[in-house]
C-alpha cells in the first residue's frame, strides 16, 4: 500500500500546471519521477512523440517556449484518483508567424512514489487564428 504522503493531489497538478504559465523548468521537473516519460500531443508516433528520461522530458517541456514564447495553460482543472490524474486546459499561444493557437486539451497523467511517472498530452486540433 502507497504511503498517503506520497499521494499525488489536484492542488499538486495545480501547481504544477502553475509552473508552465510560468516557464519554470526547473520547478517542472521537480515533480516528475527519475523514470519521466512524456508523450506530446502531435508526432509520427501512434503516441505523438515520447520522451524518455529525465533529460528527454526536460528538452521536450522546454520546446513548448520555444515554439510558443507566450505559451498559456488556462482554465485548468484538476483530477486524482489513487496514481491516476487528469488535467483539463485551454492552449494559447502564438507561433513564430504569429497565428495563435486557442485549443482545449488534457493531461493524463500516472503517478509513481508521489511524482509524475507519465505525462500524456492529448489537444484538439483546430487550425492557427489569424494574427492579430
Amino acid at each position: 500500500m502507497q504511503n498517503k504522503e506520497n499521494l499525488m493531489t489536484p492542488t499538486t497538478l495545480a501547481a504544477f500546471s502553475a509552473a508552465w504559465n510560468r516557464h519554470d523548468i526547473d520547478a517542472l521537473m521537480s515533480y516528475m519521477s527519475d523514470d519521466c516519460v512524456f508523450q506530446t500531443a502531435a508526432g509520427p508516433d501512434a503516441c505523438g512523440s515520447r520522451h524518455v528520461g529525465m533529460t528527454a522530458v526536460r528538452a521536450a517541456f522546454e520546446s513548448a517556449w520555444i515554439n510558443f514564447p507566450d505559451a498559456q495553460w488556462i482554465n485548468d482543472r484538476h483530477f486524482v484518483d489513487g496514481n491516476f490524474g487528469v488535467s483539463e486546459w485551454t492552449f494559447t499561444g502564438t507561433a513564430a508567424d504569429g497565428t495563435r493557437v486557442e485549443a482545449d486539451g488534457v493531461d493524463i497523467f500516472t503517478f509513481k512514489d508521489g511524482r509524475i511517472q507519465l505525462k500524456n498530452a492529448f489537444r484538439k486540433n483546430r487550425p492557427n487564428l489569424p494574427a492579430k
